[in-house]
């Protein structure tokens, strides 16, 4: 019975800290009649991600289950979901939460880190090459200019994005 009570306590919690974000307000109306996954194209080409199921295991308070998984990560922000949920739940906006919380946490994807650290250090997600600087003239293009960090980094501060912990999953 204790066990029950604390089972029901945590899934209440991780709903509640869904509901709480921007995006993830509409979780609790979701009824699983599984529109959101037959309508989604990623659902179509691989097993690894299915809205329906992030969807009942965040409602099931499987929170490290949900956040720690590559799932969450793999939604292609299509919103066909979104379109066609019959409760109006706005599941792409709920990932969007769920990714909020994942990176809060801890759980990014090596990609992302590796993003964010080039973002932040040279103004760029993916680093220019030597070699794709020498063509640009063989193709007609102009010098690339520099990044403008200081007005990034501005940015990345008023926003908050310095502050999180990049820290890539599996790294100590």
């Amino acid at each position: 019975m204790e066990h029950e009570k604390e089972r029901k306590t945590s899934e209440a919690a991780f709903t509640d800290e869904i509901r709480s974000q921007l995006g993830g307000e509409t979780i609790a109306l979701c009824y699983q009649c599984g529109t959101c996954a037959s309508s989604c194209p990623v659902a179509k080409v691989t097993e690894r991600y299915n809205p329906r199921d992030v969807i009942r295991l965040s409602l099931l308070g499987q929170k490290q289950e949900v956040l720690s998984s590559d799932a969450i990560w793999l939604c292609s922000s299509c919103y066909n979901c979104q379109e066609r949920c019959p409760q109006k739940v706005e599941i792409a906006d709920v990932i969007y939460a769920l990714r909020n919380i994942a990176i809060k946490e801890g759980h990014i994807p090596n990609i992302y880190s590796e993003f964010a650290a080039g973002l932040m250090n040279e103004g760029r997600i993916v680093p220019i090459s030597k070699f794709v600087e020498k063509k640009r003239p063989e193709y007609g293009l102009p010098p690339l200019r520099p990044a403008g960090l200081d007005a990034l980094k501005k940015i990345l501060t008023a926003t908050g994005f310095d502050k999180i912990q990049w820290k890539k999953e599996g790294a100590q």
